[in-house]
């Protein structure tokens, strides 16, 4: 009897563990979803352009599907013991689950198609270009999209990246533009690529060479400030090399974000078998005489 009494206490034990800690994880998760939801909808009221509300977007997703989580999975830790609490931790392991897929499939995904594109020195200059055959296939057939394209320029000129920041005296002094460390957006966007011979005159306007070019971008630059290069395959590449370090960084950061998925999954899988969904489970032993 002593045995049987030991056995059954086993996994009454770890039914409490496993709920303790789901819940004790969850209730932490409740209460980062609430300021990132908060502030998530906060900045996207304020924000002076569609480009920067656009960007809030995946900030409100994220704390809504926190804060949906957290309170499945509280719902299904404080009802260790009751039927109805099955239905909640049902849906928090499959969404769970769901999530786990998605931020695998995301991350493997990111360090595929970031895994090209470098960027190349210029000789005399303190800035990078970028070519857009650097870089994979998907990202080139997703930036020429014309709709994703025209967004992207609305962006750029909303955000005034190239206005006022890239000046510089004339002449003998254009030297000092040259030392500029600019941003790839600006190296790509706002000025013309090295190659065509542009001299640099002031920061609204570059002198063309006598001779002609064939490249696209020489003659897609002008000197219109609502143009400059925005229509240049070199204005594509800056905005890719942008888009490639942020991917690569997400990426590493969803390794550790995975793990931590995969732990909380795990628990959430024991709470529910010890829930009812094993056999041990729901008559605490009391069937072991």
């Amino acid at each position: 009897m002593q045995g049987s009494s030991m056995a059954a206490a086993l996994p009454s034990s770890m039914a409490r563990v496993s709920h303790v800690l789901l819940g004790a994880l969850n209730l932490v998760t409740l209460l980062l979803s609430l300021p990132v939801l908060c502030a998530g909808v906060y900045f996207r009221m304020r924000a002076a352009t569609e480009c920067e509300r656009a960007l809030q977007l995946p900030v409100i997703f994220l704390g809504c599907a926190l804060l949906l989580l957290s309170i499945l999975g509280l719902a299904g830790a404080c009802g260790r013991r009751r039927a109805a609490a099955r239905p909640f931790l049902w849906a928090y392991v499959v969404l769970m689950f769901i999530l786990v897929v998605a931020v695998f499939a995301f991350t493997v995904f990111a360090f595929v198609v970031t895994d090209r594109g470098a960027a190349t020195a210029v000789s005399g200059r303190g800035y990078h270009e970028y070519r857009l055959g650097d870089y994979s296939g998907w990202l080139r057939s997703r930036i020429a999209e014309p709709d994703t394209w025209s967004r992207v320029e609305s962006c750029i000129f909303e955000a005034r990246v190239c206005s006022g920041r890239l000046d510089g005296a004339v002449g003998r002094d254009a030297m000092v533009f040259y030392r500029r460390h600019l941003s790839p957006i600006q190296s790509g966007c706002c000025k013309p690529p090295a190659r065509c011979g542009f001299k640099y005159v002031n920061d609204t306007f570059w002198a063309a060479p006598k001779w002609g070019s064939a490249d696209g971008d020489c003659q897609a630059w002008s000197n219109d400030q609502e143009v400059l290069c925005l229509d240049c395959d070199a204005c594509k590449a800056g905005v890719l090399e942008v888009v490639q370090k942020k991917w690569k960084a997400v990426a590493v950061a969803n390794v550790a974000l995975l793990v931590l998925l995969v732990v909380v999954y795990t628990l959430g899988c024991c709470a529910l078998r010890n829930n009812g969904g094993g056999r041990h489970s729901g008559d605490g032993g009391a069937n072991q005489t």
